[in-house]
């Protein structure tokens, strides 16, 4: 059975990480058995990176991989009737929501209104986590923020920066179920990792309201939870 390695849930969802969640919404889309493990030090994961998985004698990191490993290994037609053109935008909307990662993490390890809210969600929901551990992952963040360059900009030039990105994929989602119509893909698990990380967050960040606006994206983070509940649908 694939074992999946990801951050710890909030909020009901089953990993707090958008790239985590995407492939536990990739992973049941296509009906693979797996078996979910929550850690939070990444020190032993490829590259230091969460997630990964194990599948067989095989470990692999980063979550476009994992997926084109799980397409290639396991056989799965979810991408095989993509034009070239859908394709090429695939590619791009998964590179929107690389940019838009960024300000996700920054408006909940960074922003100084929502931070203290996202701490202690944190800790009454995992009480094996402790504060200086935050605390300390809280620093690499800000320092990954100063290197990334998303940490030199004012906040509300980093919110336009994603509220951008948001917009976007709102208009290329338009008033379709999935992004290429009435069949889910792999990209459309890429979307289901991004949107309900924000949708379903009791915090009002900037990201939050936009989306909570958008009557396509809540229908989206609405009709796709089962796919990234915690609880594992039957």
């Amino acid at each position: 059975m694939i074992t999946l390695c990801t951050y710890p849930s909030l909020y009901g969802l089953a990993d707090n990480n958008p790239y985590g969640l995407k492939v536990v919404a990739f992973l049941r889309l296509c009906g693979l058995p797996y078996q979910q493990k929550h850690i939070v030090d990444a020190h032993d994961a490829p590259r230091g990176q969460l997630p990964y998985i194990l599948d067989g004698g095989t470990v692999i990191g980063d979550s476009d991989l994992i997926i084109a490993h799980l397409i290639l290994q396991h056989r799965l037609p979810v991408d095989d009737d993509l034009s070239e053109a859908e394709r090429r935008i695939d590619h791009m909307i998964r590179r929107t929501l690389d940019d838009l990662y960024w300000v996700m993490s920054y408006s909940r390890w960074s922003d100084a209104r929502f931070w203290p809210l996202f701490r202690n969600q944190l800790l009454s929901t995992h009480p094996d986590l402790t504060e200086a551990l935050l605390e300390a992952a809280r620093e690499y963040n800000l320092k990954r923020y100063h290197f990334q360059g998303i940490g030199r900009y004012d906040p509300d030039q980093v919110y336009d920066r994603g509220l951008t990105d948001l917009n976007a994929i709102a208009g290329t989602l338009a008033d379709r179920p999935f992004l290429f119509g009435d069949t889910p893909h792999s990209i459309d698990t890429a979307l289901m990792g991004f949107l309900p990380n924000i949708y379903w967050y009791e915090i009002d960040t900037p990201l939050r309201a936009f989306v909570a606006a958008q009557p396509n994206l809540v229908d989206f983070c609405r009709r796709t939870a089962p796919l990234v509940s915690l609880t594992q649908p039957a």
